[in-house]
């Protein structure tokens, strides 16, 4: 997993409350189990002019021309500006798989949903809490300043606008060390390898019937 410590990346929006994980990657392209490959179709209800198709060339589809992420303004965005209660809905986890393979790092938003939430962090993106006046305040600025960009700190936990404003923001110290440190949950057990390498040993002395290590004389 990719890890985050400072992100300054051009912001894009999408200026709704109650964006379903259905609306970020829809059911028809849950094919897969792998992490990539779900970038194209984000949004894709949204996005798109026709109804997309698993496995289906999306650079050859009709685009809707005022969906944000198509208009040139918001091309290469690594940062999602939203509201209230991003991420509601099924808990499929390949919602921040999609949101990753296209290029975002960050979210902002004043709530998440909690699974996808916790999504986020296993996944190599940085959910971001801002009360709803904050997030106001920055979709004001993103209107009026085409290329606007932020800069997200998570070790000092903040966000830094272009014009020197700065909103602090809460997580979880033991979230924080794990995108700090790029680690999934896979990663987090890996960090304690020699001690698990070290109990299974000593188990293996203790228990040695369990792994068919004795003799028959032993038996």
């Amino acid at each position: 997993m990719k890890n985050f410590t400072v992100l300054d990346g051009l912001v894009a929006p999408m200026d709704r409350a109650n964006v379903d994980t259905d609306m970020i990657i829809p059911k028809q392209f849950l094919k897969s189990i792998k992490r990539s490959g779900f970038g194209p179709n984000l949004f894709d209800e949204m996005r798109y002019m026709d109804e997309g198709q698993p496995g289906e060339d999306s650079s050859k589809r009709p685009l809707n021309p005022d969906f944000p992420l198509n208009q040139a303004r918001y091309q290469g965005a690594s940062i999602l500006l939203s509201r209230s209660n991003f991420g509601c809905g099924s808990s499929r986890e390949h919602a921040p798989w999609a949101l990753e393979d296209y290029g975002f790092r960050c979210i902002i938003a004043p709530s998440f949903a909690d699974i996808f939430y916790n999504n986020c962090f296993k996944n190599g993106v940085l959910p971001v809490v801002l009360d709803a006046e904050s997030v106001e305040i920055l979709f004001q600025q993103l209107y009026a300043t085409e290329g606007y960009h932020l800069v997200v700190d998570l070790e000092q936990q903040q966000v830094c606008c272009p014009d020197g404003e700065v909103f602090h923001f809460e997580v979880d110290s033991f979230r924080k060390h794990c995108l700090l440190n790029g680690l999934d949950d896979i990663g987090v057990t890996l960090e304690s390898a020699e001690t698990i390498r070290r109990f299974e040993a000593g188990w293996r002395r203790q228990s040695p019937w369990l792994f068919g290590s004795m003799t028959v004389g032993e038996r």
